[in-house]
């Protein structure tokens, strides 16, 4: 009886911005072309992506699945296609799948049944930002988002910025868009003159910032962020 090999996971990176496709590797789209099916956070955002990099994709011709890392019959599907010898694709609605997403799931699934994982270079803002900052890449964690609510984001902020100081460490961390204006102001009101803030504001894209300041120089010269995805790094001064 014949055994088949089985297929490789590929991790697809997709664009932070709808003018970052130069950020895309020209590899990406081979890797794109061996595989059979895709598991993706957004179907329309995905195809339109995958079309955009390959023009002559013929999209109904891919078997498509919505990432739910709720759902564990997608692990029996997921598995059931790699184990058939397909190559599956997983795509996250920015940026590389696995950090700071749903898709981590699937990754460990393929990781326990001892399958093939592949990771593919591409744009990752945590660390676009981390490289721009001029803060510590030697030691630093990603928090993901803060509390919204008064008084836990300012007590975590605290608590981050004691760390940061303790450990000589850069402490990062999102929010989303149209929060970007009052996470800012919770931080200039909370943090110590001398701790240093990154924010790096639409990265790859056309009005893209990465500014790094004390809290003291941020009160003369508040952040104008807008409502785009931003990445927030906080540095406490030794």
């Amino acid at each position: 009886m014949t055994t088949l090999n089985p297929g490789t996971l590929l991790l697809i990176p997709t664009v932070l911005s709808d003018t970052g496709y130069d950020a895309i590797p020209a590899y990406v789209r081979d890797a794109v072309q061996s595989c059979g099916c895709f598991f993706v956070e957004n179907e329309r955002t995905a195809r339109r992506y995958l079309k955009k990099i390959w023009p002559e994709m013929v999209i109904d011709a891919f078997q498509w699945s919505r990432i739910d890392p709720e759902d564990h019959t997608q692990q029996q599907t997921l598995l059931a296609a790699l184990r058939s010898g397909q190559n599956v694709g997983i795509l996250s609605e920015a940026g590389c799948p696995g950090v700071a997403d749903p898709g981590q799931v699937l990754v460990a699934w393929a990781q326990e049944a001892g399958i093939p994982v592949k990771p593919l270079v591409g744009p990752n803002s945590i660390l676009l930002a981390l490289m721009a900052s001029g803060m510590n890449g030697q030691h630093f964690c990603f928090h993901g988002y803060l509390p919204v609510k008064e008084p836990e984001r300012s007590n975590t902020l605290r608590a981050l910025e004691a760390e940061s100081r303790k450990k000589n460490s850069t402490q990062i961390f999102i929010e989303t868009p149209y929060r970007n204006h009052q996470l800012a102001e919770s931080i200039l009101s909370t943090c110590q003159a001398d701790t240093r803030l990154c924010i790096a504001a639409d990265i790859t894209g056309p009005a893209e910032t990465v500014r790094t300041k004390k809290i003291s120089e941020w009160k003369k010269d508040k952040p104008a962020i807008g409502k785009v995805p931003a990445i927030f790094l906080l540095e406490a001064g030794r």
